[in-house]
């Protein structure tokens, strides 16, 4: 007896087969074409992206090909051909074509947001469905992307059963034992590539497009799925625990910094700002971040695009930071660094995951002096799991609820932002204007009941599908993300204007910042430049304005303005007072859920979780980034950073202390 991989009873398993390699590889084309002039053409290095992408949709079929090649082995040959044969057969198969179709195109809209495969912010993406499909919906002519859906798969159907397979399917004399033979070799590679083939495997380029192209869609959402959080230790490059916590504390080392235990493994410590010459202020402060505002979104960064008038005025009346840059690429990632300042840690974020209440933040320090703490959010904040990390440290949360509560141990209130304080709101929630006018009518509030307040503003306006209220701006809403801009830069300059009038105002300091740039995408291991982000501190008590070109993270914005109210804390945070950053101490701190990067001096050390150690040189003019001979000094401190990050959430060292 010959041996067939595909005998006549697996025909329809070979159509399918061949139906989801043939749409994989229209994918990858069509992704090279959108980026074209990204990818690395070169002759091996564009057999190795189709190549290996080839690889990955052989292993991600084969997968997809065990339900099915489990029922034809086990159906009885008498009974082929039969109406349940039937039934199970045409069903099953329009379900498989169906899903080869949506995830198809989930990816290239996917690809169009992020241009990248699915990773683990897809995974996010399915909790969240009404935001997405709302997002979606808005964003692209759905109606159509569905009809167009449809008109495929039926019509691959029907290509499928005019060429014969069904035919051939249900008049198959092939016996048990063929079919057996036959589906060994697949069942053997599911095997390998559940034990062997990682995603990180399809990385063989320095060039990030030609690594994602080669990738299969379906496996990185999967391999996504299982990795989302990746424990420093286990994936990472290390250096022994207490040397690593040594070169941080070193770092802290200066007459402001006690530590509470010199000799634990702990950042926690008590900081002196306050002197003879100037006593500590407690204004209000309202913190504005602003969704996906990339530096060169400004005028002080070589915008000619004129989109951001009221914070180009800023910048000349404000503490402005110019070389200072975000820590990842997602929202919650800026929520983390600011609010824990803390580099970021490989995985999710730990807005997002588990044992992330009762933590030490930047709101601590508030309530040390007093203050009263809330976040405001346009949207439903039960979204990306904000109201649980808000809320269950420390927060009051004023958002756009759907019903969804707070979780029974959260103690913190919950304000609604009601019907008729809206104007215009879209998949992502209310436009920024709303949000700020809610901002101003709590503070109101507070400024009423004499005590201080400290507002975290979380901004949706500049997020696709970029639609705002008509006639604020000379740009069409929903147009592109230059028209997103320049409203939410406009709401920014009008909030400021009716805050002006208020009784508050004199005494409220105002510190703008971007989560994170509007695109991360490029053909580095992490392009540096797509993390530089701006940030300013306005109307500051006893402060001239001045422009800042220190070197400086996300994560040094907030221990800055204490510094500058002149306050006394005990910290637990790992952020520096940027003004009094020595060329010694000035670093950034970059990366996405994999790659950890530490940038200083025009050069970078990437941390992976295959535990490499990459050193390069960065050219800023170009963005470019060269390979050069490791440093070992820049390396281990690189290490200690990131690997003292996560070893403080995993021991609890980010908990707040009984001192």
């Amino acid at each position: 007896m010959s041996f067939k991989l595909f005998p006549s009873r697996f025909a329809l398993l070979k159509a399918f087969i061949g139906l989801f390699l043939v749409l994989s590889f229209l994918v990858r084309l069509t992704f090279l074409i959108w980026n074209f002039s990204e990818v690395d053409m070169g002759f091996f290095a564009l057999g190795n992206t189709f190549f290996i992408g080839f690889l990955f949709d052989i292993a991600t079929i084969s997968f997809f090909a065990i339900p099915y090649l489990i029922y034809l082995v086990i159906f009885p040959k008498r009974f082929y051909g039969n109406v349940v044969d039937k039934i199970i057969t045409y069903f099953g198969f329009s379900i498989g074509v169906l899903i080869l179709f949506f995830s198809f195109f989930g990816e290239i809209t996917f690809w169009d947001e992020f241009e990248r495969r699915f990773n683990f912010i897809a995974v996010d993406y399915l909790i969240y469905t009404y935001e997405v499909v709302k997002n979606i919906n808005e964003s692209y002519p759905l109606p159509i992307l569905i009809s167009g859906m449809i008109i495929l798969v039926l019509g691959s159907i029907l290509l499928v059963y005019k060429m014969d397979y069904f035919r051939r399917t249900f008049s198959s004399e092939t016996t048990f034992r063929p079919k057996l033979v036959a589906a060994i070799p697949w069942v053997i590679l599911v095997v390998i590539c559940s034990i062997f083939l990682t995603n990180k495997q399809a990385d063989f380029s320095e060039n990030r497009y030609n690594n994602e192209l080669a990738k299969s869609g379906i496996y990185s959402f999967f391999s996504a799925f299982r990795n989302n959080e990746l424990p420093y230790s286990e994936f990472y490059k290390t250096i022994p625990q207490e040397e690593a916590y040594t070169t941080v504390k070193e770092s802290y080392s200066d007459s402001n910094t006690t530590f509470v235990n010199s000799r634990e493994n702990s950042i926690y410590r008590y900081m002196k700002n306050s002197d003879s010459l100037s006593n500590p202020v407690r204004p209000n402060v309202i913190f504005i971040c602003i969704e996906s505002l990339s530096g060169d979104f400004l005028k002080a960064f070589g915008n000619e695009d004129s989109i951001t008038p009221t914070l180009d005025s800023l910048v000349n009346n404000s503490l402005f930071f110019e070389n200072l840059y975000a820590t990842g690429t997602r929202t919650v990632r800026g929520m983390e660094a600011i609010t824990l300042s803390i580099p970021p840690t490989p995985g999710r974020s730990i807005v997002k995951r588990k044992n992330n209440q009762g933590l030490f933040t930047i709101g601590e320090v508030f309530k040390q002096q007093g203050y009263e703490r809330n976040f405001f959010y346009g949207g439903d904040g039960y979204f990306d799991n904000m109201n649980t990390y808000f809320g269950g440290n420390g927060f009051n949360i004023i958002d756009r609820g759907r019903g969804f509560l707070l979780d029974k141990s959260i103690t913190a209130t919950r304000t609604n932002i009601e019907d008729d304080e809206v104007t215009f709101e879209n998949a992502w929630g209310v436009c920024d204007m709303d949000i700020y006018n809610k901002v101003l009518k709590e503070a109101d509030k507070a400024h009423n009941l004499g005590k201080p307040f400290f507002d975290f503003v979380m901004t949706t306006s500049n997020h696709k599908p970029y639609t705002y209220p008509e006639g604020d701006i000379d740009i069409p809403s929903g147009t592109g993300r230059n028209g997103a801009v320049k409203y939410t830069d406009y709401a920014i300059g009008e909030f400021i204007k009716k805050a002006k009038q208020k009784p508050w105002f004199e005494n409220t300091v105002f510190v703008i910042m971007s989560d994170h740039c509007a695109s991360s995408a490029g053909r580095w291991e992490l392009d540096v430049k797509n993390y530089h982000i701006p940030a300013l501190i306005f109307n500051l008590p006893n402060k001239a304005p001045e422009k800042i070109n220190r070197l400086s993270s996300q994560i040094d914005v907030f221990p800055t303005l204490f510094s500058l109210l002149k306050w006394d804390y005990k910290s637990n945070l790992l952020g520096k007072n940027i003004l009094e950053m020595t060329p010694k101490d000035e670093r950034a701190f970059i990366g996405n859920y994999r790659k950890l990067g530490y940038l200083k001096d025009n050069k970078v050390l990437i941390l992976d979780e295959q535990a490499n150690a990459n050193f390069y040189s960065w050219n800023p003019t170009t963005n470019s980034l060269k390979s050069i001979p490791s440093d070992q000094t820049f390396e281990d401190n690189g290490i200690s950073f990131y690997q003292v990050a996560d070893d403080l959430y995993r021991n609890g060292g980010l908990k707040l202390s009984d001192e």
